[in-house]
C-alpha cells in the first residue's frame, strides 16, 4: 500500500498552498466580515486553470484525478472554506456536462468554462426538496420545440455567476418510481422568466452566494437537454455528487487543518502561569488528539477519492464525508478551547472555521442520510470494511 502522493500531485499541492497563503489567508477574515466578494481570488483561480479541474484537455481543461481534485479543495478550504464552494459547484456542474452532455453542449460550454470566463453551479435542492430530490416540484413541460419551465431553487451557489445553470427537473411529474422522471436542463442566465430572486443570509460559508431561483415559464429549447435523454436526470446528478462528496471531505479537512495550525501555534504563543499553554497536559492531549484526527481524516478523503478513481464508489464516498466532517467540526471545537476566551472572538480565526465546519456534516447529503447509504452498500458488498 502506498499513502505517499505522486511527484506531480506533490508539486500541485505545493503550488496550490503558495497560493492560497499569499492571496487567500491574508484577506480572508476581513472580506469575509465585510461581505465583500472575492473578486481577485477568483481571478486568480481562473488563471491558474482551477476552473477546468473537471473539464476534459480537449475542452482546455485540467481534467484532474479524483486526488489531486481531493487536494484543490483541502488547500482552498484551508485558507477560506467559502472560496471552495466558488470552486466546488462549478466544478460538479462541469463534470456533469463532461460525463454526459451532448456532443454539441460539450463544444458549445465547457471551453468557457475551463478558462472561468464561463461560470456555473448546479440547480437541485428546493424550499421542499433538499435531501429527497425525487421530491423535487420544478416541472419542465414540453411545448413544441422547447420546454416550459416552472418552479423555485434554493441555496444555489454561484446562482448570480451561473450561466448556464444544470437544472434538474420533472419533465413527466407522473412517473413511478419519481426519479424515471427526472431530466436535468441547461438554463443559460439571460433566459426570459429566469431570476435570481434574494441571497440566503448564512451562519457561515461567505464569500460566496446562496440563492434562490424562481423559474416562471421559462421556455428552454430541447436541445439543453442534457444528453438529449429525458428520464435519466437523478442518475446524471448523483454521479456528479459522488466527486461532490470527495469536494465536502476535502474541505472538511482543509478546516481540521487550519484549526490544528491556530490551536498549535497559539499554545506556542499564550503564556500562562510563566510560561507556554503548549507545555500543560491538558493543552498537549487536545493538540495530540487533534493532530491525530486530522490526518485520519486526510487519509481517509484520499482513499475516498482514489475508489471514485478506480469506480463506482459511494460507500466509500460516504464514509469519507461523514468522518470528516464530523473531525472538522471537533477540529474546530477543540482549537477555541486552546484558545480560551479568544477563540469566540472574531478577531481570531478559529470562530470562522466553527462556522464554516458546521456546514460539512449538511452539505452534499446529511451525515445520517449518509449512513444509511453506507449501510446499504455494506449489505449489499459493493464496499467492504477490511
Amino acid at each position: 500500500m502506498d499513502f505517499q502522493l505522486t511527484e506531480e500531485q506533490r508539486e500541485f499541492k505545493a503550488l496550490l498552498r503558495t497560493f492560497v497563503d499569499k492571496e487567500i489567508v491574508p484577506v480572508a477574515r476581513e472580506w469575509e466580515q465585510t461581505g465583500r466578494y472575492p473578486t481577485e481570488i477568483v481571478a486568480g483561480m481562473a488563471d491558474m486553470g482551477l476552473f477546468g479541474i473537471t473539464v476534459p484537455e480537449e475542452y482546455g481543461g485540467l481534467d484532474l484525478d479524483p486526488v489531486a481534485f481531493a487536494l484543490v479543495f483541502e488547500e482552498i478550504a484551508r485558507g477560506w472554506m467559502g472560496i471552495a464552494g466558488i470552486l466546488g459547484s462549478h466544478s460538479l456542474a462541469c463534470r456533469l456536462i463532461a460525463m454526459h452532455g451532448t456532443p454539441d453542449q460539450k463544444q458549445r460550454y465547457l471551453p468557457g468554462l475551463a478558462t472561468g470566463e464561463r461560470r456555473t453551479g448546479i440547480g437541485l435542492t428546493e424550499p421542499d426538496a433538499g435531501t429527497d430530490l425525487q421530491g423535487i416540484r420544478t416541472t419542465a413541460r414540453l411545448d413544441g420545440d422547447h420546454y416550459v419551465v416552472n418552479g423555485s431553487k434554493m441555496w444555489i451557489t454561484n446562482a448570480r455567476y451561473a450561466d448556464p445553470l444544470p437544472v434538474l427537473v420533472k419533465t413527466d411529474p407522473s412517473a413511478s418510481p419519481a426519479h424515471r422522471g427526472m431530466s436535468v436542463l441547461l438554463i443559460e442566465a439571460d433566459t426570459p422568466g429566469y431570476q435570481v430572486t434574494k441571497d440566503i443570509p448564512k451562519l457561515g460559508y461567505k464569500g460566496t452566494e446562496s440563492c434562490e431561483i424562481h423559474l416562471d415559464d421559462v421556455r428552454v429549447h430541447k436541445d439543453q437537454l442534457v444528453g438529449g435523454v429525458e428520464g435519466i436526470g437523478m442518475q446524471q446528478v448523483l454521479s456528479a455528487l459522488e466527486w461532490g462528496r470527495v469536494n465536502i471531505a476535502a474541505r472538511s479537512v482543509g478546516i481540521a487543518q487550519r484549526a490544528h495550525d491556530e490551536a498549535l501555534a497559539y499554545a506556542q504563543e499564550r503564556h500562562a502561569f510563566g510560561k507556554p499553554i503548549a507545555d500543560f497536559q491538558a493543552i498537549q492531549l487536545k493538540l495530540g488528539e487533534l493532530g491525530t484526527q486530522v490526518q485520519a481524516a486526510r487519509l481517509m478523503a484520499y482513499w475516498a477519492a482514489d475508489a471514485v478513481r478506480a469506480g463506482r464508489a459511494d460507500g466509500a464516498t460516504g464514509m469519507a464525508k461523514i468522518f470528516c466532517s464530523e473531525v472538522a467540526l471537533q477540529a474546530a471545537i477543540d482549537s477555541m478551547k486552546v484558545h480560551g476566551g479568544y477563540g469566540y472572538s472574531t478577531e481570531f480565526e478559529v470562530e470562522r472555521l466553527y462556522r464554516d465546519a458546521i456546514l460539512m456534516s449538511i452539505g452534499e447529503g446529511t451525515n445520517d442520510i449518509l449512513r444509511t447509504v453506507v449501510a446499504k452498500s455494506l449489505i449489499k458488498g459493493e464496499t467492504r470494511v477490511g
